[in-house]
């Protein structure tokens, strides 16, 4: 069964969540925060590789999948996003992981089934589907949407791959 390293990136807080794609629905390994403790820049992107890094040693997941960068109003905060996306991503490479993207729409697209939906009810579904009845912190819960939507995603494709291959 694959194992899946879900990824919400920001420049304070980066939320992770592990679950495990198992023939019985998915499994909620692991989740919380990386949290930066600085306020250099720098150092900051620093300590997302490293945690991200740590993070794959540790639960050794199969594939990473995070969220897209989307257009904030404020440019400066765009590209502070940018770059700790790009410092998570470098951290799970590092360690060999392939890596895949998504827009938020398409995430709350598959949990919530509309792309407009918010974060509590991104944070609702993903409690609904890993049967977690236990607080979640958004990032946390975010990141598990982002690891959710892969697995639908990889499910979908193999039901293709499937059926392509019994039409010939």
């Amino acid at each position: 069964m694959t194992v899946v390293l879900g990824l919400d990136p920001g420049s304070r807080r980066t939320g992770y969540g592990i679950i495990r794609d198992s023939d019985k629905g998915p499994v909620l390994i692991a989740c919380g925060c990386i949290r930066t403790e600085t306020d250099r820049f720098p150092e900051r992107l620093k300590q997302i590789y490293d945690g991200v890094y740590k993070i794959v040693l540790e639960f050794r997941p199969d594939e990473l999948a995070i969220e897209q960068v989307f257009m904030h109003k404020n440019a400066d905060s765009a590209l502070k996003l940018g770059q700790a996306r790009g410092a998570a991503i470098c951290g799970g490479m590092a360690a060999g992981l392939p890596v895949h993207e998504y827009a938020a729409r398409q995430v709350k697209q598959a949990l919530v089934g509309k792309g407009s939906a918010d974060k509590l009810q991104v944070q609702h579904m993903v409690r609904f589907l890993l049967k977690f009845s236990s607080p979640l912190q958004l990032d946390a819960s975010d990141a598990l949407g982002v690891a959710l939507c892969h697995i639908h995603h990889r499910q979908t494709l193999r039901r293709l791959q499937l059926a392509g291959a019994m039409g010939r």
